[in-house]
């Protein structure tokens, strides 16, 4: 059986993931570890500060000592410390947002990112610009912070999350060929999103199981369908 451990930085993630999971890898292992300190700490220093990259750094050795074949970072804000832990982790780490960078450089020169916190918006711009240099390509990115909705989502006001992450998208919307969501939390906003605007939207969670089931794959340790 193999064996996945998701490291979340926030609540809420973890249920849109799972039931994903359980589609793409049935019969896997999935282990979930949250500290919803650590994106407080993000937000309130406004970047990664080094506290932050020890412990996301012991949460990947406990995956090691779990027993994981693979590790699922899922947030996007502090990617970047995982890029920089692979060479100290014995197994691979999985950026949930890597997949979809990957695919959206490849498709689009114009790209629109959204965010509702500013702390993932230049780590999301860093990672699509990273994406399309290992492409051999170029690309514009134009991004929109949709100020206040992070907050708004986790005050227990959802509605209000939602609008402003549309008045987001349409500020941007004219500028650009494709909406990618710099945050799994806001793949709730997909469908929405793309009656609105017209545009192909692009979100990290199932696009990031996927690419987990494809490093699995790659190990030998679930079935090629």
């Amino acid at each position: 059986m193999a064996t996945v451990v998701a490291i979340y930085t926030g609540q809420g993630l973890a249920e849109r993931i799972q039931p994903i999971f359980r589609e793409e890898m049935p019969g896997s292992r999935l282990v979930s570890i949250i500290d919803d300190s650590i994106i407080a700490d993000v937000i309130q220093n406004g970047k990664v500060v080094p506290s932050v990259r020890r412990r996301l750094v012991q949460y990947y050795r406990h995956a090691e000592e779990i027993g994981a074949d693979v590790i699922l970072n899922t947030c996007s804000s502090v990617g970047e410390v995982a890029d920089w832990a692979r060479p100290m982790i014995d197994i691979p780490i999985i950026k949930i947002d890597e997949a979809m960078a990957s695919q959206a450089t490849w498709q689009f020169h114009n790209i629109g990112v959204l965010a509702t916190l500013p702390t993932t918006l230049d780590p999301t711009k860093r990672l699509l610009h990273k994406e399309a240099q290992r492409q051999n390509r170029v690309v514009n990115v134009v991004d929109a912070l949709a100020e206040g909705a992070y907050q708004a989502l986790v005050a227990g006001q959802p509605e209000e999350h939602d609008r402003l992450i549309l008045e987001a998208a349409k500020s941007v919307a004219q500028h650009v060929d494709v909406l990618v969501l710099a945050q799994g939390s806001m793949v709730r906003m997909e469908e929405a999103l793309k009656q609105v605007t017209g545009l192909p939207v692009y979100s990290s969670p199932r696009l990031g199981v996927m690419a987990v089931r494809t490093e699995l794959e790659r190990l030998g340790k679930v079935a090629i369908p």
